[in-house]
């Protein structure tokens, strides 16, 4: 008896556990880049993908301000609460402790009572817009593992854009839109991560559903991260399998992930009415007491260890890689292209180790030989470090000694000598590079200045709104060729005069210039909606005109002036006039 008991509890605890346990414990977490095994040669080392664990990315950033002075307090202000907008007697005063909140509170020890926070001076120079940008940087790579978070202590914001950077701030790309009307504020329909699919899961969103409403956590604003894992891995991230595959194989998603700044644009404060009361503009401000970021430094599956010093991040590269990513193999490590790790196949992956030269296992070639691929050299111990070799010949083209003339930045380990015209140049050039020395970007890349010549970040994709731009590509500061009415570094806005409609096209009417007429109203500054008796590009004709028969019985509005009808109509009132006196 008590054994069925027992039983019955633990497949009714088996049964919560997995219903309660929304994410599994263990998605393969790569811990360990290398360990001993035993094989009939003795002991090796069997290498495997390896990763920093993911952590609280906020404790190594540096946060920056865009005004510098936004801060409130400076001079000393009063606000009004927060629960009770016109009871304004509190004050913001940055020379008092206890009164100040300054921009390091957002990232201090979450559940302090009273709660601290970061807050903006109130919008006392309204109508001129309250914006705020707050960057958030580090200085290093990035793989972003789980949502990010932000608690507003105020409101949550009309309209905001959360945006990214992979070259250190050097430019910048929209993550997710958030407005309380998308149409209004950033001319695009609002969507949620629901609305995606794996074939639309890097397309950017305007949402509002972080914008209205009044619910628990009205003051929290998500970027959902692990929903867009689930995608691929399913519901509950089980399948991590497939999530993997695609991170290997996709550069796009694994680059959408991965970031070195993050950019939280505040651009209007929750005015929770049509109308900005101007009588109470202390109402008005932002308010932020905390973010979350969680991720990993990226060191391309190549270390386990990442060091926080002299407040910079730097990977403890493995498998004889270096870089501050282990983004190239080391030197006189270059006998193959380096490669980053793969988490295929589960749960080890593939570590993709660099391994020693050519030229520093053997004497260097002569141009009369060419060094085969690593792959096809004949090995008689897979675990053996040093191969043997076997050369072939070649006549009219040739392959460099690479130690001392070949010289492609990390992006190629192969480059051939061409005896016609007496130079070397680097074959099948990577990470979007290309030219004699890998050393030019791509069409549709540009060069990452923050960037040496030998990281694999030297060029990023341009990234121009395919609507708004002439083309794919850019110039060298990442700004792109716009059509006409279209602006902004990535073609993606419209200058004044013009509406976004699939691309930037000219207004037809809107509420400065190009006024509907006679009662007309302006539709998505495309058509004006006439009344009934007007037609017109801005409603400025009667509709009867075009028919002719505005003196008709019809009752399309008035005849017109001279017409027999109003000529008849004087003379009749002019005869009955004396029977008036």
């Amino acid at each position: 008896m008590y054994l069925s008991r027992f039983l019955s509890i633990h497949a009714l605890w088996v049964t919560v556990s997995s219903v309660m346990q929304p994410y599994p414990l263990v998605w393969g977490h790569y811990d360990v880049c290398k360990t001993q095994i035993y094989t009939e040669e003795g002991k090796v080392w069997d290498y495997m993908a390896c990763q920093p664990e993911s952590t609280d990315m906020t404790k190594y950033l540096k946060v920056k301000l865009d005004p510098p002075d936004i801060t409130c307090g400076d001079p000393p202000e009063t606000f009004c609460a927060m629960g009770n907008p016109y009871m304004c007697n509190n004050e913001c005063d940055a020379s008092t402790p206890e009164l100040a909140h300054p921009p390091e509170l957002m990232f201090d020890f979450e559940g302090r009572h009273p709660s601290t926070f970061w807050q903006s001076a109130t919008w006392k120079e309204y109508p001129k817009p309250l914006q705020v940008n707050i960057t958030l940087s580090w200085s290093k790579t990035i793989e972003l593992t789980d949502n990010i978070v932000i608690t507003f202590e105020s409101g949550r914001p009309d309209q905001m854009i959360l945006e990214k950077s992979l070259d250190y701030g050097r430019t910048w790309q929209p993550y997710q839109y958030y407005a309380t009307d998308c149409l209004d504020a950033f001319h695009m329909d609002p969507k949620s991560v629901k609305d995606l699919s794996q074939r639309t899961v890097l397309e950017i969103i305007c949402t509002e559903e972080y914008s209205t409403g009044y619910m628990t956590n009205s003051k929290i604003i998500h970027f959902e991260i692990k929903d867009r894992f689930a995608f691929f891995a399913g519901p509950w991230l089980r399948n991590m399998a497939s999530l993997y595959g695609q991170l290997d194989t996709t550069k796009k998603l694994r680059d959408f992930f991965t970031v070195t700044d993050l950019r939280i644009r505040l651009l209007r404060p929750a005015v929770g009415e049509i109308f900005v009361d101007e009588l109470h503009l202390a109402r008005y401000f932002y308010a932020i007491s905390d973010i979350k970021v969680h991720g990993r430094c990226k060191c391309n599956l190549h270390a386990t260890v990442c060091v926080y010093d002299n407040s910079k991040l730097t990977c403890e590269c493995e498998h004889n890689t270096t870089g501050p990513d282990c983004g190239k193999c080391k030197k006189n490590y270059q006998g193959r292209p380096w490669s980053p790790g793969s988490y295929l196949p589960i749960p080890k992956g593939t570590a993709n180790t660099c391994i020693p030269s050519i030229s520093s296992i053997g004497n260097p070639p002569k141009f009369n030989r060419i060094w085969p691929n690593i792959s096809s050299l004949e090995v008689s111990n897979p675990k053996q470090v040093a191969p043997k070799l076997a050369l072939s010949t070649v006549s009219s083209v040739q392959v460099a000694n690479h130690k001392r003339d070949c010289e492609c930045f990390g992006h190629s380990n192969r480059c051939s000598y061409i005896d016609l015209l007496n130079t070397v140049i680097c074959v099948s050039c990577k990470h979007n590079t290309r030219g004699q020395h890998c050393e030019l970007c791509r069409l549709g890349y540009f060069r990452n200045a923050s960037a040496q010549l030998d990281d694999e970040n030297v060029c990023i994709e341009c990234y121009c709104n395919p609507l708004g731009s002439v083309h794919d590509r850019c110039n060298g500061s990442g700004f792109c060729e716009c059509k006409t009415g279209t602006t902004g570094p990535k073609c993606d806005e419209c200058l004044p005069g013009n509406s976004w409609h699939s691309g930037c096209q000219p207004n037809v009417c809107d509420n400065e210039l190009l006024h509907c007429q006679n009662g007309g109203t302006c539709h998505n500054n495309v058509r004006c909606l006439c009344p009934a008796a007007y037609t017109g590009i801005l409603c400025e004709k009667l509709r009867c005109e075009e028919a002719g028969s505005c003196g008709s019985d019809s009752g399309h509005g008035a005849p017109p002036p001279g017409s027999p009808a109003l000529l008849l109509l004087t003379a009749l009132l002019g005869t009955a006039s004396p029977l008036l006196v």
